[in-house]
């Protein structure tokens, strides 16, 4: 019986041999028990993580227990590596146990299973065994790199920030934490900030004080690890305030402006923000009403005598009345005085009895003279005005060949004796025989030819009838319908100058082809000649700029050396606000010379010429250097005088010196000319093939630079030019490459298309702007390139320019430059300087300088050439006629539209019929018919 007690206790009570040999024997699950409890876990392992090389302890404590071992991986742990404690709760009397292992960071490296490495505690009593739960071990880390850095950020005020961030991978996963400026972000003292979203922080409406440097810091039990810091600008965009009032009208009389203004502080920008779009400065055209001063109108008629001998008269302000502010009449307004001379109303009447007594014989005697006096002087005014109309002009400038000039042959019969309309008025007349004389008679002053005489050639003309007779009529041999009467408007001719400077609308480039070296590369654009009293014209090629010296202006026996110059690169005048240069700053000299008759100086301009877009100044460089306004195009004055043509401003002028033209946008409207041009070469690599696309003004002097530089670095114009309309309304430029062959040439990414701000293109007081593209080949056989050049203005007008061009030098085809070439001509003096000559040019002068009652002078001349503003500046002129014709040269020096001056002075004759509304008896007119021959 003992044995078997002995037995039974054995099979209860022994435990397995657990040593490093016999690792794999298996403990029993249960054991049969008595009654009692099984084994409490009152603590069991927790996971744990190994540091480095430091072992982690695992402990486990269970109640009541006989027995505790550790299983690791599903294998028991060698009953040696366990540390045990025994004691007895001293409540329940039970045997209460703990065991601690070690685990080393090379017997979890060693471990290679599906899962982590774990242990597991079972612990045995007399009633069975307990399992506890399973305690991972892992090797803890911290990676280096975060797998997402914040980025920084400019974002506008009360916009949201957000900043990513995904720390390094690590065991166990580590804790961020975002620092601003070093000091740490407590997201509970800030409702607007949010550090909970999956590591990323997150603000939800950006202050001014959220700006700074933030830090992503990542960390675990193993170390700490910082991001790359992340800079936040929260930027403000200026806001406009509120306009102020309209200033007072500036002119207290007539034609003004009145401007307002706003300023950029509602808020004011900052950080980098967005300044305001749009004009800081109004300014509005306004019309003062000129005070007007009273005046009185004629004395009444004396009233009848009173009882009192006295009479009485009265007159009233009202001619014209006082109004805006007038003064009021000064005076009396009414008058009396005694009516009998002192003597009683009694006697008066008797001697008014006798003076009629007296009289009655010497009625009829004194009716006969009075009739016959009336007779002759109704006799004598109507012989002064049947001379009148038959003899205002002297001579008829009979066709318009003596202005267009040429060798012409001319045709006519003499029909009138003594008639002074005639080339010669001293020539008898001829019915029947006709003669031709053929020569240079227009172009060249006829003071020795047979026609005309020294006598004819200065008296005034006395009616002006223009004939012209088509040359394209004469080739076609159709000579019946003999007159040819250009078709001008009354009041509007000629119609402007609309001339592009260095374009030619041409309908291939074979026609436009011309050397490039025409073209001046000297630094300083500069034209000097000396002129003496016949006058000139003095010309800086291919730039547009001219001056013109009238015949006369310098006095006689004398001969001044003058120069012509442009300013090139950056101007000393410096505009203000959204002032903008239009032009070359010209200075003409010497400038302590003064001329008795205006100069004419021609200076291109690139603005759109609209009076309710541009406010266009003229101002003058001091002898301090410093800029004084002389005019605004657009003013009243006898001080100089302004000509806007579309391309050019033409000014009279008497004092030489610096001059510039400004303009000041009063729109967003105004609008800016760009000449575009592209340029193209090959660089130091073979294949590469550079473009260089130019805004610039669209002024000759402009291109002029250009050209220039890039003839220095070999560069070619690849496409006519053409004109961009850029607006003042604050939006940007692009310029971008289009539709390159894919398999033939190639473009770096991101570079077929640039932007540049408005401020840039806006601004005149830098080079001209260009944007630059290389374009590569892929091989070198390509030797063609096609593509197109888009350039336009965000919101505005656009131009494509298609280029179709050989890489190759000897292949290249010349694209001209310049629509006028007068690079040979810079400078004329004399009578070949004009184009309308001098014998002609005087005789127009005697004409209309004369002041005519029928409206036929010098007004009718300027307004049939477009000149109806500031008329008062010619009216102080000796000879308001040539300075109107001084101008009329410095508009056509390139044209020299004789034509149309000739049809100017025909329509002035028509308007004189209209007006004298008198029909002459039908008489044959000179029969003058001319041919161009050679072309001319």
């Amino acid at each position: 019986a003992y044995a078997l007690v002995q037995q039974h206790e054995k099979c209860v009570f022994s435990f397995p041999s657990i040593s490093g040999n016999d690792n794999s024997e298996a403990l029993p699950e249960s054991i049969p028990s008595a009654p009692g409890t099984l084994p409490h876990f009152m603590e069991e392992p927790d996971d744990a993580y190994i540091i480095k090389s430091n072992p982690i302890v695992l402990r486990c404590k269970a109640m009541p227990a006989m027995q505790i071992f550790f299983k690791c991986n599903g294998e028991w742990v060698h009953q040696n590596e366990h540390v045990s404690e025994e004691s007895m709760d001293e409540t329940t009397g039970l045997k209460v146990r703990e065991v601690f292992i070690n685990v080393t960071r090379q017997q979890v490296e060693d471990f290679h299973g599906p899962e982590d490495y774990w242990c597991q505690c079972v612990a045995w009593s007399h009633l069975g065994t307990s399992k506890s739960r399973k305690a991972s071990v892992r090797i803890a880390y911290l990676r280096k790199n975060f797998e997402q850095d914040p980025q920084g950020k400019e974002v506008p005020i009360e916009g949201m920030i957000v900043l990513h961030c995904r720390p390094p991978e690590g065991v166990p996963a580590a804790e961020v934490e975002w620092l601003k400026n070093e000091e740490p972000i407590d997201s509970n003292l800030d409702e607007n900030i949010d550090t909970r979203a999956d590591h990323n922080l997150i603000i939800r409406q950006a202050r001014l004080s959220d700006s700074g440097n933030y830090t992503c810091m990542a960390a675990n039990i193993v170390a700490k690890r910082r991001s790359m810091s992340a800079t936040v600008v929260v930027y403000v965009n200026g806001g406009w305030s509120s306009w102020t009032e309209w200033s007072n009208c500036n002119a207290r009389c007539g034609r003004g402006w009145q401007k307002r203004s706003r300023t950029c502080t509602n808020p004011a920008p900052l950080n980098g923000g967005a300044f305001c779009e749009g004009m800081s400065v109004q300014k509005i055209t306004c019309t003062s009403l000129c005070p007007v001063d009273g005046n009185w109108e004629v004395w009444s008629e004396w009233s009848v005598c009173s009882p009192e001998c006295e009479h009485l008269r009265v007159r009233e302000c009202i001619a014209p009345p006082p109004r805006n502010g007038g003064k009021y009449c000064e005076g009396l307004s009414q008058e009396s005085e005694n009516c009998t001379e002192g003597l009683s109303l009694l006697t008066w009447q008797l001697l008014f009895l006798l003076s009629d007594i007296e009289t009655a014989s010497d009625i009829a005697l004194y009716s006969g003279l009075g009739a016959a006096v009336i007779a002759v002087a109704v006799l004598v005014v109507g012989v002064t005005l049947y001379r009148r109309s038959q003899s205002e002009y002297g001579v008829d400038v009979i066709d318009s060949s003596a202005l267009t000039g040429g060798f012409q042959t001319f045709n006519f019969k003499t029909v009138r004796q003594g008639n002074s309309l005639l080339l010669n008025s001293s020539m008898q007349p001829d019915l029947t025989v006709s003669r031709t004389y053929s020569g240079p008679i227009c172009l060249q002053d006829p003071l020795d030819k047979e026609l005309m005489t020294e006598s004819s050639l200065f008296n005034p003309l006395s009616d002006i009838k223009v004939k012209v007779q088509s040359s394209f009529m004469v080739s076609l041999g159709v000579t019946e319908r003999a007159e040819y009467h250009g078709k001008a408007h009354s009041g509007t001719f000629p119609h402007g100058n609309n001339r592009a400077f260095g374009t030619i609308q041409a309908r291939n480039k074979a026609t436009y082809i011309q050397n490039l070296s025409s073209i001046s590369t000297t630094s300083e654009l500069k034209t000097t000649a000396i002129f003496g009293h016949l006058g000139g014209r003095l010309v800086v090629p291919n730039t547009g700029v001219s001056l013109l010296i009238p015949h006369g202006a310098i006095p006689e026996e004398t001969s001044w050396e003058i120069y012509l110059a442009i300013t090139q690169r950056e101007s000393s005048l410096q505009p203000e606000g959204t002032d903008v240069l239009l032009g070359p700053e010209v200075t003409c000299g010497p400038t302590d010379l003064s001329v008795s008759t205006p100069f004419a100086l021609t200076i291109p301009h690139c603005a759109e010429v609209n009076s309710e877009h541009w406010n266009i100044h003229l101002k003058k460089r001091t002898q301090q250097g410093k800029w004084e306004e002389v005019m605004s195009v657009e003013e009243e004055t006898t001080s100089c005088y302004c000509l806007l043509d579309p391309y050019a401003c033409h000014i009279l002028l008497n004092s030489f010196g610096t001059y510039a033209l400004i303009g000041e946008p009063i729109s967003d409207c105004a609008v800016r000319q760009l000449k575009v041009a592209v340029f193209g070469c090959l660089s130091c690599n073979s294949l590469d093939y550079n473009l260089r696309v130019y805004c610039m003004d669209n002024t000759p002097c402009a291109f002029q630079e250009v050209v220039s530089d890039e003839r220095l670095q070999g560069g070619q114009l690849l496409e006519e030019p053409k004109l961009l309309h850029f607006k003042g309304n604050t939006f940007s430029l692009q310029i971008s490459v289009l539709d390159i062959p894919p398999f033939l040439w190639r473009i770096k990414p991101f570079t077929a298309c640039q932007e540049v701000p408005f401020s840039r293109v806006w601004c005149s007081r830098q080079p001209p702007l260009h944007c630059a593209f290389s374009l590569e080949r892929y091989t070198p056989a390509t030797t063609q390139l096609s593509c197109k050049i888009c350039v336009r203005q965000v919101k505005g007008h656009e131009q494509i320019l298609q280029i179709q061009t050989s890489i190759l030098e000897n292949e290249k085809e010349t694209i001209t430059f310049f629509a006028h070439d007068d690079s040979n001509f810079p400078a004329q003096m004399g009578p070949k300087a004009f184009k309308i000559p001098y014998s002609i040019r005087q005789r127009i002068c005697a004409t209309f300088d004369t002041p005519n009652a029928k409206g036929k002078d010098w007004q009718m001349l300027a307004q049939k050439n477009s000149i109806n503003r500031n008329l008062s500046y010619f009216a102080t002129q000796s000879s308001p006629s040539a300075v109107i014709l001084d101008l009329w040269e410095a508009r056509h020096q390139h044209d020299g539209d004789l034509d149309s001056l000739a049809c100017a002075l025909e329509e002035i004759g028509r308007t004189h019929s209209k007006i004298s509304d008198i029909t002459e008896t039908e008489i044959e007119e000179p029969d003058f018919n001319y041919s161009r021959q050679n072309g001319l």
